[in-house]
């Protein structure tokens, strides 16, 4: 699980520059925009890595209790709203307008989805960390919209339609396909 932990270091650190208006504005004085925003990137997706590679060697290894097999069907259920309001997040539409932060939204449905469906310590440090990580961002969204330092554009229903086709499609793609490929685990299964 230590890789899974270091993982977790390296994304809170990148992470939580944006949350730092200081910061962020010394990088990318530093670094050029394009380059603040490789390293972000790279780091994010190094993290990512990290964090996977790390829960998929300790997700047997510690069980902490059994989930009753509704839970599984509840978890599926949250997902499907997960999947259409994350990428609500992509768009400008009413969706964006209203949640502020649809993608810290559809992580926190994800995380507490996944921790009603699964009981290993693994899951458990990692549902929940991305679940107080989202939490934490959705506090700091919000001071920063009141500081003047974001702003959140008036939405178009357009674009709410092509985020709940895409969702759709997704979540379609992930409970008959792509969950059980990725993950070795049948969402419904």
């Amino acid at each position: 699980m230590l890789i899974m932990f270091v993982g977790f270091v390296l994304f809170l650190a990148i992470h939580l520059v944006p949350q730092s208006p200081k910061l962020k504005a010394s990088l990318t004085d530093k670094l050029g925009l394009m380059g603040y925003r490789m390293l972000h990137g790279v780091v994010a997706l190094i993290s990512i890595v990290l964090i996977f590679k790390g829960y998929f060697e300790a997700r047997n290894e510690i069980i902490l209790w059994y989930p009753p097999i509704w839970t599984r069907h509840l978890a599926a259920t949250l997902m499907l709203f997960a999947s259409v309001i994350g990428f609500a997040g992509a768009f400008s539409g009413k969706l964006k307008q209203w949640l502020t932060s649809p993608f810290s939204v559809a992580i926190k449905i994800w995380a507490l989805a996944h921790l009603l469906a699964n009981g290993s310590l693994a899951d458990v440090f990692l549902f929940v960390f991305f679940l107080l990580f989202a939490v934490s961002y959705r506090i700091s969204l919000k001071k920063r919209i009141r500081a003047g330092l974001v702003t959140v554009p008036e939405g178009k229903v357009r674009d709410d339609v092509i985020a709940v086709v895409l969702g759709l499609v997704l979540y379609v793609v992930m409970v008959f396909w792509l969950h059980e490929w990725l993950f070795d685990v049948a969402p419904l299964g």
